[in-house]
């Protein structure tokens, strides 16, 4: 279905409202990565071209409902000015009412005014009307540029665009066009999981619909073989998924491939001794916490080949520096597959870009949950309300 995007919509000298996602890791009140932040600024750029007045709106962290000084979007506000020196950006006290209002219609345009945290009110998340239509009546247009919210029936996401134009933002395009690559007629397809728990069985599902091998890495890899009997000691386990694991390989096991070896530790300490063991031979007080050496030559062998790789979930617990080559190794060597990559899930981002991986990726994606959504073939709030929009609006802009 179509939507409205930047592009195709008459956007000069407007006010518009923006739904960014700017929910960035916070340490000791400094922004430990604005790669988020850095992300809306094509969107952003885009808006003071057209010499729109801009609003910003966006959740950080979970105050579930109340202010939280810790959780004010100012440290937002100061981290967009060193990105944008030129322009001038407010930031506001609150997200709706009658001074953020006044505060807006005294803007001059190529301004960004950035509204205080959306979750400090519980109508964002409960989808409140009255809340979006707050929200809507600061605005002529807005533009939804968080692709990473857009699996959430939230206000900010799907309540304001029932009342006023709906715009998809050049972000949320980049991240839909190369998330639907994923879903391309193209093989090999090769579709790499990890992570630790069962908990995407529909993710699962799609990838064994599309993919001419499913790797299967991290701590998922440890629920299949315990479901075929394989001893894997004090191993992670969703023991709830285990009889779902068993009927997956049943019924797909020339598709799936899982892991012939592993590096185990006897503790789960951060300098940990480790060992080098098969998948088979895991003693009862180890636990495993990487993908093996024969495993990462195995899974080269079914990536080199492919036409098209989706990625989702570390092959090991990449925090600690001894359990993270599976992951790291796996990364570089895609940088000499020449075929289009895709990554999605919030762990695989975050280690994509401890390692600086980027570079060997056609598409990282910024959406975390979302990307896992869109890739599950689930519906997505937000780019419905998008669509829905654009189908009952398309024909009153044209007369």
């Amino acid at each position: 279905m179509n939507r409205f995007t930047l592009e195709s919509f008459p956007l000069e000298n407007k006010t518009v409202l923006v739904r960014v996602d700017f929910n960035v890791p916070l340490k000791r009140g400094k922004i430990a990565d604005n790669s988020k932040i850095r992300a809306s600024l094509s969107t952003i750029n885009f808006l003071l071209e057209n010499e729109c007045k801009i609003i910003l709106m966006t959740h950080l962290g979970d105050p579930k409902g109340k202010m939280v000084m810790e959780l004010r979007t100012n440290p937002l506000a100061e981290e967009l000015q060193k990105l944008l020196p030129e322009v001038k950006i407010n930031k506001l006290d609150d997200c709706i009412g009658k001074e953020v209002k006044e505060t807006i219609l005294q803007a001059d345009p190529k301004q960004i005014l950035l509204l205080e945290n959306l979750r400090f009110y519980k109508e964002e998340e409960s989808n409140d009307p009255v809340f979006a239509h707050s929200l809507a009546s600061l605005a002529e247009v807005y533009v939804n540029d968080a692709f990473s919210v857009s699996h959430r029936a939230h206000a900010s996401v799907i309540g304001v665009p029932q009342f006023l134009p709906a715009i998809s933002g050049n972000l949320m395009e980049e991240e839909i066009s190369h998330l639907n690559q994923a879903f391309s007629p193209l093989h090999p397809a090769v579709w790499m999981m990890g992570g630790a728990k069962l908990d995407k069985i529909d993710l699962i599902t799609q990838a064994l619909k599309r993919a001419d091998k499913l790797l299967i890495g991290g701590a998922l890899a440890f629920t299949f073989l315990k479901s075929r009997g394989v001893n894997v000691g004090m191993s992670k386990v969703d023991t709830n998924a285990l009889p779902l694991a068993k009927e997956i390989l049943k019924k797909y096991w020339r598709k799936i491939i899982l892991p012939v070896d592993f590096i185990v530790s006897n503790e789960f300490k951060m300098h940990a001794k480790t060992f080098v063991t098969e998948y088979n031979h895991i003693g009862n007080n180890q636990i495993g916490l990487d993908i093996g050496p024969k495993t990462r030559e195995l899974f080269k062998h079914y990536l080199s080949p492919a036409k098209i790789i989706v990625w989702n979930g570390p092959l090991g617990y990449f925090e600690w520096s001894q359990f993270a080559q599976g992951t790291k190794e796996i990364g570089r060597f895609l940088g000499k597959v020449e075929c289009i990559k895709i990554a999605g899930g919030g762990e695989t981002s975050e280690a994509i870009h401890k390692f600086h991986l980027e570079q060997n990726f056609t598409h990282v994606s910024t959406g975390g949950g979302a990307s896992l959504d869109f890739l599950s073939g689930k519906k997505m709030p937000g780019i419905d309300a998008l669509q829905e929009n654009y189908r009952k609006r398309k024909g009153k802009r044209e007369k």
